[in-house]
């Protein structure tokens, strides 16, 4: 069986999820079960408080380091421990095929403006991110991996074929779907889908399939060489920001020598 422990301020957030669906049914199973930790449980003051002002200054409240690790301590939490995070690895479904693969998962969720950098650094295993976006907090970035994992585990699918013929499982993006009815909105299915020919029909799938992973990675190569141009523009910001303090610096030493 599979644990999946889940450290939020917003329990409440789960429930629901939780209770339907393919996660509720690989819980009933034995799959998996949940653990729902408040972080609030694990204050020390009568304001139950998980934030502080950041150390520096600057906007925003930064959670604190101690009610993590007290409740991953209270969980006795094995690795993998997750720091959902924007600067974390992209989650992919080779990490959700290594999570469903375990035994345990520990999901820590942040809110307000960051996480004190050492449960980062020092309590977390790992920092995973959906992508190059920010969430209001790390619940739906919890949920969604929970889903993305325990749907791959044993009895959790009624149908594991399914989940087979999906994106990323051993392949890349899916060919596109059609259902009833054969034409809707002026649109008609494909022609090769109707016809009963299962081996043009397997060859057509292959070529759309293959033919969706190119664009998608098309795109992902020009985000990541505009993601790279913009890293050369702070870098070359950064660099003139050093030199003009060398240069001030340079100018008070010259004077200070004058003085004397």
């Amino acid at each position: 069986m599979l644990r999946i422990n889940i450290v939020t301020i917003f329990p409440e957030f789960f429930a629901g999820p939780l209770s339907l669906s393919i996660p509720a049914r690989a819980a009933g199973t034995g799959g998996v079960s949940y653990r729902v930790v408040d972080l609030r449980d694990f204050t020390h003051d009568r304001h139950r408080t998980v934030d502080d002002y950041p150390f520096g200054g600057g906007p925003g409240m930064v959670m604190k380091p101690g009610p993590f690790y007290e409740a991953v301590d209270a969980l006795a939490a094995k690795a993998p421990i997750v720091m959902l995070s924007p600067r974390g690895k992209r989650f992919s479904h080779a990490d959700a095929v290594r999570f469903a693969e375990g035994t345990e998962l520990t999901l820590l969720c942040g809110h307000y403006k960051d996480v004190d950098e050492r449960v980062a650094q020092h309590l977390a295993t790992e920092e995973l991110s959906l992508g190059d976006f920010v969430l209001s907090g790390g619940e739906p970035a919890a949920l969604a991996i929970v889903d993305a994992v325990v749907r791959l585990l044993p009895g959790a699918m009624g149908d594991i074929e399914s989940a087979r013929t999906d994106s990323f499982f051993g392949r890349g993006i899916s060919a596109p779907s059609y259902t009833r009815p054969a034409e809707y909105a002026g649109v008609s299915v494909p022609e090769v889908l109707m016809g009963g020919d299962h081996a043009k029909i397997t060859s057509w799938r292959d070529a759309q399939s293959l033919e969706r992973t190119r664009e998608a990675e098309a795109r992902d190569r020009l985000a990541w060489a505009e993601r790279e141009a913009a890293i050369a523009v702070r870098e070359a910001a950064i660099a003139e920001a050093e030199r003009l303090l060398a240069e001030k610096a340079a100018r008070k030493a010259r004077k200070g020598k004058r003085r004397t």
